[in-house]
């Protein structure tokens, strides 16, 4: 009878290693474009400069390729289990007093991208003369949401979900002029590019200034962008 052969960690290491840090892949973070794998601070810093893969080179996604990244729970249990001890050197939180993990956490996420561009909207409910659907699909109590120029159609459907207590399965279309948007479209793309200007009421992104600015800034109406949403319509 042959002899099992023992498998040594360091020889699934090409497979459970970061391609940019070179250690353990922790929260490992897939890019969907391409199937590549990275941690995921790693490659969330990675794309702050750079809407590339950096294993590969090929576009992720042309405005925000975070978009495009995919947690992988299931090899991370599998690290987890062929190297001894990583779980708890990687969450020492685990131990510590509430007060710092609360800490920790507003560390992390005390961001929320408040310094970006921000731009104001208007979402309207698009009715369709008693089409099917109407009576799932209200209005909004407050229509009116400020929100960063990075945040894309998807989010917007997500928010309106949410607020709209909509089953999980119920799909919309947000438009705008009476175009239906794309879910990786961002708010600055929208603007630039779908939004027709009515009026001349501008707003520097970089220092608020009316009109005419000494920064260069991308000019933002100070109201807002209208982007309605309806039940989604099958034209198949």
């Amino acid at each position: 009878m042959a002899t099992q052969r023992k498998h040594l960690v360091k020889d699934f290491n090409p497979h459970i290693t970061c391609y940019i840090c070179k250690g353990y892949l922790i929260k490992p973070t897939t890019v969907t474009e391409c199937l590549h794998t990275f941690c995921k601070t790693c490659i969330v810093q990675h794309f702050e400069d750079s809407n590339d893969c950096p294993r590969c080179g090929n576009q992720v996604h042309e405005t925000n390729p975070l978009e495009m990244l995919r947690l992988d729970n299931t090899l991370e249990e599998i690290i987890f289990k062929l190297v001894p001890g990583l779980r708890e050197h990687e969450n020492p939180k685990a131990d510590k007093p509430k007060v710092d993990e609360e800490c920790d956490e507003n560390e992390e996420d005390k961001d929320y991208h408040r310094s970006d561009p921000q731009i104001a909207i208007c979402l309207d409910c698009l009715r369709n003369n008693g089409q099917s659907g109407d009576n799932v699909v209200k209005g909004l109590m407050k229509k009116f949401i400020r929100c960063s120029t990075r945040v894309t159609v998807g989010t917007i459907k997500k928010f309106l979900s949410l607020k709209l207590k909509l089953p999980s399965s119920y799909e919309l279309d947000v438009l705008c002029n009476g175009e239906i948007m794309g879910k990786d479209h961002t708010m600055e793309f929208i603007y630039m590019t779908r939004w027709r200007l009515r009026g001349e009421n501008f707003r520097c992104q970089n220092c608020s200034s009316s009109q005419v600015c000494s920064q260069d800034g991308t000019l933002y109406q100070s109201y807002p962008m209208v982007l309605q949403y309806r039940p989604r319509i099958d034209f198949g």
